[in-house]
């Protein structure tokens, strides 16, 4: 994967830059530490320059996740009330309080979620959806997301740029990180699933 992306970058560049960082906000196993060090990398001896690289990787960045909002805004919290309703959902021990408690959950710590999450691999496309879901603003959520994105792919760009002809030891690095984010994410997510089968299947039991 990481030679069409350098390929793709070297024959369109900016436009490269766009359609990868789109793509990699609705598909995040496409790596977005390499088009970013990479794309850094090119402006040593290209015509790209730092911004314009940083400009088309943001604005790639705020077009996926405008798309995934979109999506989370048609996977109303009514839809997820009659799955969760269902026979399936019953049998699960879901209910449908549990989509208003989530609600409740992102309207106090949304904000910081949509922002934050920005600089943590996978999630960071992935928030986009639980924020149409709760029909964040626009005012709210674009915002956020430029600001977020902007700020990752600035230091991903500048880190390539310094790194030069090294730049590959600039994912490395962030692979390390990406590894160790992703192993802390699984973690909470397995605790949360005990306690929620702890709470429904045991103590409502009882």
């Amino acid at each position: 994967m990481q030679e069409i992306i350098l390929d793709i970058i070297n024959q369109f560049g900016y436009i490269g830059v766009f359609l990868l960082i789109a793509i990699e906000n609705i598909f995040p196993p496409i790596p977005s530490e390499v088009i970013l060090t990479f794309g850094g990398f090119m402006t040593t001896f290209t015509d790209m320059n730092v911004w314009g690289v940083i400009i088309a990787a943001t604005i790639g960045s705020v077009l996926g996740a405008v798309a995934l909002y979109s999506l989370g805004w048609i996977l109303s919290p009514e839809r997820l009330e009659n799955i969760f309703d269902s026979k399936f959902g019953k049998m699960m021990r879901l209910k449908k309080e549990d989509v208003g408690k989530a609600e409740s959950w992102f309207a106090e710590y949304g904000t910081k979620a949509v922002f934050l999450c920005r600089f943590v691999p996978i999630v960071r496309s992935l928030i986009s959806i639980p924020a149409g879901m709760a029909k964040m603003s626009w005012v709210k959520f674009l915002p956020l997301t430029i600001s977020g994105t902007f700020i990752w792919n600035l230091v991903l760009v500048h880190l390539g740029r310094l790194a030069g002809e090294a730049w590959e030891s600039i994912v490395s690095y962030i692979n390390v990180y990406s590894r160790i984010v992703l192993v802390i994410l699984v973690i909470i997510v397995l605790v949360s699933v005990v306690i929620f089968l702890k709470k429904r299947f045991i103590n409502e039991d009882k």
